[in-house]
């Protein structure tokens, strides 16, 4: 009866830990958010990131969908002035797998000679991306904001989308509402 109790805190406590954009966050805690209301982009900035076109459209896409959310609006003469970048790295996985029981199951109390059995190892390379979203006041280019995710990207077309929404949407989460 206990386990049935403690299973949703389980399933909450798993999907919780299991957030695969890893986002830090710093600002200007002397500026007064709420005189900006209007942003736009740094084209210098966008026009250097040094990725596809297409994926350049779908993360300023997501940071329009998210700025409009928390209620600012895009103009040619704006309060603040979004600039970003990206980064990527290949990162090798190195897994190695033994075979019997381990160390613990047969033998609890001792040295189990099954751990040592025959094993195998994996390797495996993924791309971790990184983005950063600057948030200038427009007026003296002054840096205010800076949010960075990092996290693994996908090819699959369909699944990358849904991927830059969730890299953006994680990183302007703490961004101040208008």
């Amino acid at each position: 009866m206990k386990l049935i109790k403690f299973l949703p805190f389980l399933a909450i406590m798993l999907f919780a830990s299991c957030s695969s954009v890893q986002v830090a966050t710093d600002y200007d805690n002397s500026v007064d958010f709420s005189q900006f209301k209007t942003y736009a982009f740094m084209k210098d900035g966008v026009d250097k990131i040094n990725i596809s076109d297409l994926d350049k459209k779908r993360i300023l896409k997501a940071i329009d969908d998210e700025l409009r959310a928390k209620g600012y609006t895009k103009s040619d003469n704006p309060d603040l002035v979004i600039n970003l970048f990206t980064d990527a790295k290949q990162v090798v996985n190195v897994n190695t797998y033994y075979g019997g029981w381990g160390y613990g199951y047969y033998r609890p109390w001792g040295w189990n000679p099954w751990m040592m059995g025959p094993g195998y190892q994996s390797v495996s390379t993924s791309t971790q991306g990184i983005l950063y979203v600057d948030v200038l006041k427009a007026n003296n280019k002054e840096l205010i904001w800076q949010g960075k995710g990092t996290g693994y990207l996908t090819q699959n077309q369909k699944k990358k989308e849904e991927r830059i929404k969730e890299f953006v949407t994680k990183v302007l989460e703490t961004f101040p509402n208008k």
